[in-house]
C-alpha cells in the first residue's frame, strides 16, 4: 500500500459478523485501511462518505444483494470505476459469470484462503495504482499540451507582429529616411562652397548615420523574413553559392589582398539565396575582423558526420532547445579565419540581436548579421557555434542535415 499515491481504503461488504472481522483483521494486519458493511445500505451510506478503491463484496445478502449492489455502483459515473471482488459460497459457474457480467473484476469462492485473498487485494491495487498513474501521465501531458499551444500561440502572434513590423520598416520607415538621405546629399552638393570643415564634417556625420540606419533597417528585415518569407527547400549545391558569395565581395578580398581556400562543399536541401546570405555574413565577418598587420586568410570547408554527441565546454552551440541526442547524419561547415578573434566569454553573446563587441567606428556593423546566421542555420534544421582564440582567428562552425541521394554520397567519399 505504501506503493499507492492514494491508499484511500478497502471496503469489505458482507452480512456476516464473523467473514467481516477475520476479512477485516487480515487485511488489517497486511497494512491496508479497513471498513466494513453489513449491508448494501450501509455500504451505500459510507462510499458517499468517502470512496474506497477495493470492495470485496459478498452476493448473498438480504434487502440488497451483492449483484444489485454491483450493478447500482457501476451505474454511477462517481463509483463505476472501483474494481470490486465478490466473496461467495456460490460456486457454480452460472453464478461467477452474472458476477462479471454486473461489473465484478474478481471471484473468490468461500471458503476462502487468506493468502489468496492477499494476493488477489493486492494485486488489484497495483491495478488501481497503475490506473492512477496513467491518469496522472494523461494529465501532465494535456497540460504540457495546453502549454505548447499556448506558446505555438504566442509563437504565431510574435510573427505576425514581427511581419507588420518588417511591412512597416520597409515603408514607413524606409521613406523618409532616403529623403532625409537625399535632402543632405542635394545640401552638401549645393552648399559644399559654403561649409567649412566643421559642418562639413558634421553632414558627412549625419549622413553615415542615415546609411547606417538604413544597414540596420534592412539588416532587421532580413531578420524577420528568415521563416516568413524563405523559398521551398531544394538541392543547392554549395559550391556554387559560395562562388556568388565571393563574386558579391571580390572588391573587398582584391582591395584587402585576402586569400581565399574553398575545399570541395556538398549538395545539401537549402533556400539558396539564405545560403548565400548566410556564407555571405560569416565571409565578410572574417575579412572585417582581420589582424591589420596580417593579410586575412579564409578557409571553407565541410565535413559529414554521424553524430550523437554534444560539443566541448570551450565551443558554444546556441540552440533554442536542446533535443535527446539522436544518430544522424549532417554536414558541418566550417569558415575559419586567422583574424583578430575573441575570448570565449563572448560566444554566446555575439549571436543574439544588437550585441557587438566594438563600436561602430573600430568595426561598423549594425550588430544582427550573426542573428541572421543564427536564425538562418536553424530554420534549415542545423545548429552553430564558434571557437576563437584571442590573436588566432575564430571558426564558425553550423551543420544541415545531408541530403541522402546517390550524388550527395558520392560528394561524401
Amino acid at each position: 500500500m505504501s506503493n499507492l499515491k492514494n491508499p484511500g481504503y478497502v471496503l469489505i461488504v458482507d452480512d456476516q459478523p464473523n467473514n467481516l472481522r477475520l476479512l477485516s483483521t487480515t487485511l488489517t494486519e497486511a497494512g491496508y485501511r479497513v471498513r466494513n458493511a453489513i449491508s448494501g445500505k450501509m455500504a451505500l451510506m459510507g462510499i458517499e462518505k468517502a470512496l474506497p478503491q477495493l470492495i470485496l463484496l459478498d452476493i448473498m445478502m438480504p434487502q440488497m444483494n451483492g449483484y444489485e449492489l454491483c450493478q447500482h455502483l457501476k451505474s454511477d459515473e462517481r463509483t463505476q470505476h472501483i474494481p470490486i471482488i465478490f466473496l461467495s459460497a456460490l460456486d457454480n459457474e452460472w453464478d461467477k459469470v452474472k458476477a462479471f457480467e454486473v461489473g465484478g473484476t474478481d471471484y473468490i469462492t468461500k471458503p476462502f484462503h487468506v493468502k489468496e485473498v492477499l494476493s488477489r487485494v493486492n494485486n488489484q491495487l497495483m491495478v488501481v495504482r497503475q490506473q492512477e498513474q496513467i491518469v496522472d501521465q494523461n494529465r501532465q501531458l494535456q497540460y504540457q499540451n495546453q502549454q505548447l499551444q499556448q506558446l505555438n500561440a504566442e509563437l504565431i502572434r510574435s510573427n505576425q507582429d514581427l511581419e507588420e513590423f518588417a511591412r512597416i520598416a520597409s515603408h514607413d520607415l524606409r521613406s523618409p529616411l532616403q529623403t532625409m538621405k537625399a535632402f543632405g546629399q542635394l545640401f552638401c552638393q549645393k552648399y559644399q562652397s559654403l561649409l567649412d570643415d566643421k559642418a562639413a564634417h558634421y553632414m558627412n556625420r549625419i549622413l553615415e548615420a542615415g546609411d547606417h540606419m538604413e544597414q540596420l533597417i534592412q539588416d532587421l528585415l532580413n531578420y524577420s523574413r528568415v521563416e516568413t518569407q524563405g523559398e521551398e527547400f531544394e538541392p543547392t549545391d554549395c559550391n556554387q553559392v559560395v562562388e556568388s558569395v565571393l563574386a558579391n565581395l571580390d572588391s573587398v578580398i582584391q582591395g584587402q589582398g585576402a586569400v581565399i581556400i574553398c575545399e570541395h562543399l556538398p549538395i545539401v536541401m537549402a533556400d539558396g539565396i539564405q545560403l548565400v546570405q548566410l556564407f555571405q555574413n560569416l565571409i565578410s565577418n572574417a575579412l572585417k575582423f582581420c589582424s591589420p598587420e596580417v593579410a586575412p586568410e579564409i578557409k571553407i570547408a565541410a565535413e559529414l558526420r554521424q553524430t550523437t554527441s554534444s560539443l566541448s565546454d570551450d565551443s558554444a552551440r546556441v540552440l533554442p532547445s536542446t533535443p535527446e541526442p539522436t544518430e544522424v547524419n549532417e554536414w558541418v561547415f566550417r569558415v575559419e579565419d586567422n583574424g583578430i578573434g575573441m575570448e570565449a566569454a563572448y560566444f554566446e553573446r555575439i549571436f543574439k540581436v544588437f550585441q557587438r563587441l566594438h563600436t561602430n567606428e573600430e568595426y561598423p556593423g549594425t550588430g544582427i548579421g550573426l542573428s541572421i546566421c543564427q536564425k538562418i542555420v536553424e530554420h534549415h534544421g542545423g545548429q552553430i557555434w564558434v571557437e576563437s582564440s584571442p590573436g588566432v582567428g575564430t571558426t564558425f562552425y553550423f551543420t544541415i542535415p545531408a541530403l541522402l541521394t546517390p550524388e550527395a554520397g558520392k560528394q561524401g567519399e
